[in-house]
């Protein structure tokens, strides 16, 4: 055996290099001890001396920070990264950030452009949003989609023109009605109008101005052989022609009195249901309905008239209503408009007639024939719906003539149908008067004793 320069033989170099061929070897692993053999102290880093102190890899620990009752306001404004700061522009701009928050983007906004001109998008969209106009649909809108969608597509059986206020009146009111709380159907409403020399009122509620409504539609349904709501509604009252009392105000008392309790929401489904009804009739029913006559008890109205009436009540008393539970309420369209005001002058002879019998009007001063149809009034009306009437001053059956006028009134178009609805008094109602201040008395108190209950 030779010795090696090292000490160690040829023996020792030939099992080393057997060792480092087992040693390279791919072994398989033996089986995994539990978590819980493991010694953990034995695999942590030795401490490390003084001199090996590593400044990079120290973290100082936390700084203590006092207990205060508020809560931690945020990292500071300038340590907020950009893409933070943009993304608490539309905060900023409703003015809901937090103050830290508010002031570092604010410092923001005056070192990049990009989100100044982005904050300021912002906050012209925020004006927007805060607008004094209301933000509730026009009441109008219905009529208007209805009407572009019937120019298009017109119906097969469309309904009468003389009867569309009523059908644009009652739509109108049935989407307040939809729009408003349960409890507000109890909101008190004083419902006003005119008798002989003094205005007049009661107290219902909104659900009540619906029974009203509805009973008082009654006459238009029993004109066209259709239930009579009153009938349905009270059981022990009369039926027609054996006492039924047929005036408006007659069966709106009945109706309110006869009901157990307050009337509630649950109204305005028949309502609903018998305006439609009509309507439908109406439209079936062809030309010859218009001239059907329709009894209010002391006296009667062609249906065309009656159903323009109804739509007239229908939107006053919907006024009411909005006003009662501060909802906005439009006038009705130009052209419905400018037919009730020709309904109202049209009666007017007639309501003077009245009173003069009844001694609350001044006497006939000319006698009417053929050749001379007596005094006439001017009625003007301006704005909405308006336009000029003559109004025959001494007798119901002329024809007023612009050749006899003796006075002439001047009114808006709403402040007339308000006066006819007796919510205005004749003293405060005409804005220009000229000529004959008996004949405009007489014709403005002729005006207001058109109201009713």
């Amino acid at each position: 055996m030779t010795d090696d320069p090292d000490g160690r033989d040829e023996g020792s170099r030939e099992g080393d290099k057997r060792d480092d061929e087992v040693r390279g070897a791919r072994r398989i692993p033996g089986p995994r001890a539990a978590a819980d053999d493991f010694d953990l102290d034995r695999f942590a880093p030795p401490p490390k001396a003084a001199d090996d102190f590593d400044p990079d890899r120290f973290t100082p620990p936390p700084k203590a920070v006092p207990v205060t009752q508020e809560h931690d306001a945020g990292p500071p404004a300038s340590k907020l990264p950009h893409r933070v700061l943009k993304a608490l522009l539309g905060a900023w701009a409703l003015t809901a950030c937090s103050a830290a928050e508010t002031d570092a983007v604010e410092a923001h906004l005056t070192e990049c452009a990009p989100c100044a001109d982005e904050a300021l998008r912002l906050r012209d969209a925020v004006g927007l949003l805060h607008t004094d106009r209301s933000l509730d649909l026009d009441p109008m809108l219905r009529s208007r989609v209805l009407e572009n969608c019937l120019s298009r597509r017109p119906a097969k059986i469309p309904v009468p023109e003389w009867a569309s206020p009523y059908d644009a009146e009652t739509a109108r009111l049935d989407a307040l009605l939809r729009d408003i709380g349960d409890s507000e159907w109890h909101a008190p409403v004083r419902l006003k109008w005119f008798e002989g020399e003094r205005g007049v009122n009661r107290k219902t509620t909104v659900a009540g101005v619906i029974g009203h409504l509805m009973t008082v539609d009654g006459l238009v349904s029993t004109a066209l052989g259709l239930d009579d709501p009153l009938a349905e509604s009270v059981p022990d009252a009369p039926r027609r022609g054996s006492g039924l009392p047929m005036a408006p105000t007659h069966r709106t008392e009945t109706y309110w009195s006869a009901a157990r309790r307050p009337p509630t929401r649950t109204v305005r489904e028949p309502w609903r249901d018998q305006s439609h009804t009509l309507i439908r009739t109406v439209s079936f029913a062809g030309r010859g309905v218009s001239d059907l006559s329709v009894s209010y008890g002391d006296f009667a109205l062609p249906l065309q008239d009656a159903l323009l009436d109804r739509a007239f009540e229908c939107w006053v008393h919907a006024g009411d209503i909005a006003e009662a539970v501060d909802y906005p309420y439009e006038p009705p369209s130009a052209a419905h408009l400018h037919r009730m005001i020709d309904l109202a002058a049209r009666l007017l002879p007639a309501a003077l007639a009245e009173r003069r019998r009844a001694g609350l009007a001044g006497p006939a001063r000319h006698l009417v024939t053929a050749g001379s149809p007596g005094r006439s009034l001017h009625l003007e009306v301006e704005g909405s719906g308006g336009g000029n009437w003559y109004i025959a001053l001494d007798s119901p059956a002329a024809l007023g003539s612009p050749d006899h006028t003796v006075a002439q009134v001047a009114l808006d178009g709403v402040e007339f149908c308000q006066l006819v609805a007796g919510h205005v008094p004749p003293v405060e109602a005409a804005a220009g008067q000229r000529g004959d201040r008996d004949a405009i008395r007489d014709v403005l108190f002729a005006a207001a004793s058109l109201s009713r209950l």
